[in-house]
């Protein structure tokens, strides 16, 4: 295998979302609009609220792509139009297809809004091809146990499989098109060189700890953008404490994208028939 460099090392900026969650937002900036096919990446806290503050995502639409979400701490409450409905835990993955649309909204659990406590997440959208972006919406939801993890050789390396493989192991996440999508734990003097395809876009972002990725220092939250000259990302823990990293790698569409706000289609009138439906109600509301 052949290591890939860097094409760019940043940290992810601060900014607010929903109802003034505090967010590291990695992509949409100035700095990058997207890594097709990943059309934004959002680290959620981690932010400790007291009883009676805690702030989430109310009531709004999505049409044409999929939202991950990934909770490290506390507890989300999911609703949606159609009458799903569930509470996300520490370590918990939901894989929304929003497809042909549906209004939704993430709340912290009801033991977070009554008491307090800690929240951190991440929230990530995936853009759907364009033979897919009317499909009906699914949900894949895992709870922590159910996640696989593989675990190297000497013991110091630990990975939790979300979608795609490593270390042997395989995601469960059936994906529209080839994606990766990994959370490494690694201990001091830990290194692993992970495969990727040469033909896919790959980033790594440091959720704890500090890291070296491709050779170069990465401090918590930092997101790094790797070239196409290579099959392989590598990274190392050379501090004295463990770090977390979460590796995301796809094959890119080269679609064109029109996107605004919630919903990412192909073409401007597309848009507006999102914006359409959504007005008279054939994306559901919530009650």
């Amino acid at each position: 295998m052949t290591e890939r460099s860097l094409q760019d090392l940043a940290p992810a900026l601060r900014t607010t979302e929903g109802a003034g969650v505090q967010i590291r937002r990695g992509f949409p900036t100035s700095r990058m609009e997207d890594l097709d096919p990943f059309l934004l990446f959002d680290h959620l806290g981690p932010l400790t609220y007291g009883p009676g503050e805690a702030l989430g995502f109310p009531d709004h639409p999505h049409r044409g792509f999929e939202t991950i979400s990934y909770l490290l701490e506390g507890s989300l409450q999911h609703r949606d139009s159609f009458g799903h409905a569930g509470l996300l835990e520490a370590g918990d993955v939901q894989w929304m297809t929003a497809g042909s649309g549906l209004v939704h909204s993430e709340m912290p659990g009801p033991e977070i809004m009554k008491n307090g406590g800690r929240l951190q997440g991440f929230q990530i959208w995936v853009n759907l091809p364009k033979r897919d972006k009317m499909i009906a919406p699914r949900y894949q939801e895992y709870k922590a146990a159910s996640i696989p993890q593989a675990v190297s050789a000497d013991g110091l390396v630990r990975a939790r499989v979300v979608a795609g493989e490593a270390l042997g192991v395989k995601g469960a996440v059936e994906t529209h098109t080839p994606v990766l999508y990994l959370h490494f734990t690694l201990q001091p003097g830990a290194s692993v060189t992970q495969p990727v395809a040469a033909s896919h876009n790959a980033m790594a972002y440091v959720i704890s700890g500090e890291a070296t990725v491709a050779g170069r220092p990465a401090k918590e939250g930092s997101i790094a953008v790797f070239q196409h000259d290579g099959d392989a990302i590598r990274l190392e823990n050379t501090s004295n404490a463990p770090t977390d990293i979460l590796i995301l790698a796809g094959e890119p569409l080269r679609e064109v994208v029109a996107r605004y706000g919630p919903f990412v289609m192909n073409t401007r009138e597309d848009l507006v028939q999102a914006f359409e439906d959504f007005r008279s109600g054939k994306m559901g509301t919530l009650a």
